[in-house]
């Protein structure tokens, strides 16, 4: 890193300033209270933020910046209690690596991924990387399993632990070509939800069925409403008519075939 880089960062090129630090820290070595440990913390917190955004630039769009810069904060508080000035050691030097170990190391323990698995990973993408330029083509399984000097089995079982490897929050912002900012599970499909499709299809099907109903011969219009909308059976209707049940049962299928057929010209 540019030491003009870490000077701007760790306060400037003011002289006041810089003898303002040099005194607090002189002060912090011989007395180590905590009020001005806080204040080194204070001053030299925009070294967490520069670090966790280096960080972060490589990490999955899930993982948070304000999360790293909580994980950084760790590493700053302990880079300033074990700092020794008298070693004549850049601090903002020191103090970077505490802050990025801290960061990398409190990503590791929070991941339920094996590194071996990620290792692996890593190595997977290089493979194929190298044979898509090399083939001009996208490599098939047996082709990544020989550069790997792995059988096609592991291959494909290790593309099946490599499913679990990436993961996205659910919160996450989308972006759409209306400049909107939709989150990631406003994407997810609601099993129980009603697909407007669907509806719109079903009452456009119930509105075309009902124009043909009213379009059958009177007795045969009873029959249908009477039986798919009342719910009465073939031998209910026929004592509201005053026939057999077998004539209403002839009734019904030929409204049936009626309506297939306007259906038909209609569709």
């Amino acid at each position: 890193m540019p030491e003009a880089t870490i000077h701007r960062i760790g306060g400037g090129f003011d002289e006041d300033a810089d003898a303002a630090i040099a005194e607090l820290w002189a002060q912090y070595v011989a007395d180590r209270t905590p009020a001005l440990r806080d204040r080194l913390i204070l001053h030299y917190a925009p070294l967490v933020k520069y670090v966790a955004g280096r960080v972060g630039s490589g990490l999955p769009a899930h993982v948070e910046q304000a999360d790293l810069a909580s994980y950084g904060t760790f590493g700053l508080i302990d880079a300033i209690t074990r700092y020794q000035p008298s070693r004549e050691v850049k601090f903002e030097s020191y103090a970077m690596a505490r802050i990025r170990g801290a960061i990398i190391d409190e990503l590791r323990s929070t991941d339920w991924i094996p590194r071996s698995v990620r290792n692996r990973a890593r190595q997977f993408e290089r493979t194929v990387a190298a044979l898509e330029a090399r083939l001009q083509r996208s490599p098939t399984d047996e082709e990544i399993a020989a550069e790997m000097d792995l059988d096609v089995e592991e291959v494909r079982k290790f593309l099946g632990q490599l499913s679990l490897v990436n993961v996205v929050a659910l919160d996450e912002l989308l972006t759409d070509d209306d400049g909107g900012a939709p989150r990631l599970v406003d994407t997810l499909q609601d099993a129980n939800a009603l697909d407007p499709q669907a509806v719109a299809e079903h009452g456009e099907s119930r509105q075309l069925l009902a124009r043909a109903v009213e379009q059958l011969p009177e007795r045969e219009k009873v029959v249908v409403s009477l039986y798919y909308f009342e719910g009465l059976t073939l031998a209910d209707i026929g004592r509201v008519l005053g026939v057999t049940e077998s004539r209403i049962c002839q009734l019904h299928t030929k409204a049936v075939l009626h309506l297939r057929t306007k259906l038909a010209d209609i569709a």
